[in-house]
């Protein structure tokens, strides 16, 4: 006799499905890591360092020693002497100009060339010495630019000759840490990037079936 089920009762419904494995999202290719960036720190103290010093120097001998006025101290001679001499050019004289036109190109210039240096070191992931080198001249060639718009020229007050020898060119301290931070950056050896390391080809494992029936591990018994 076949079984009815009643009328109240409501049919059997099949039992839910068991959702299959998901299937596996393919990975993105992985972005190249940004090149590191140099630590910009020492480069900002080294520069404000310099710019300080060559100010106060100027500042002492200009307004506390009247060295405009008085244009020769004799400090350790010949060796070292305070000679004042108001440069309208670059080291040495060059490019020397009374002309305003001069002036606002040599200021031009040299914030250039601060940033062209600054932007330089930033991006080549530079080393110490070179972070150093870059804040002598950095500094050097900004308080030589604050001396052009304060005063039109740029105050030399150092000379230095030998026994015998009178050295007709003065100079300051902004002189010396742009001559060695030029000399500095040019002599510095590149720092070199770490090389990278090998990928390794992804393969299928390797089948080792082959190699157990040759011993017989393979084989039945």
């Amino acid at each position: 006799m076949q079984h009815e089920l009643p009328l109240d009762q409501p049919p059997p419904q099949p039992a839910p499905q068991q959702p299959g494995p998901r299937p596996r999202r393919s990975r993105a290719p992985k972005r190249p890591a940004p090149p590191a960036r140099t630590n910009m720190r020492l480069v900002a103290w080294t520069a404000g360092l310099i710019f300080l010093l060559d100010q106060v120097l100027k500042y002492w001998v200009v307004h506390v020693l009247r060295l405009d006025r008085v244009r020769e101290i004799d400090v350790l001679p010949p060796w070292l002497n305070l000679r004042m001499a108001w440069n309208q050019g670059v080291n040495f004289g060059l490019m020397a100009s009374e002309t305003n036109v001069t002036r606002w190109i040599l200021i031009a210039v040299a914030i250039a060339i601060v940033a062209w240096v600054w932007i330089w070191i930033w991006r080549a992931n530079a080393g110490r010495f070179a972070r150093i080198a870059a804040g002598l001249l950095i500094g050097g060639a900004l308080g030589n630019v604050i001396d052009r718009l304060l005063y039109g020229a740029v105050a030399d007050f150092l000379n230095m000759s030998l026994p015998g020898w009178q050295n007709p060119y003065s100079f300051n301290v902004a002189d010396i840490a742009i001559f060695a931070g030029a000399i500095g950056l040019v002599l510095v050896p590149q720092k070199k990037e770490p090389p990278k390391a090998a990928r390794k080809p992804r393969g299928r494992p390797a089948d080792h079936s082959h190699d157990k029936t040759r011993d017989g591990a393979g084989k039945s018994g």
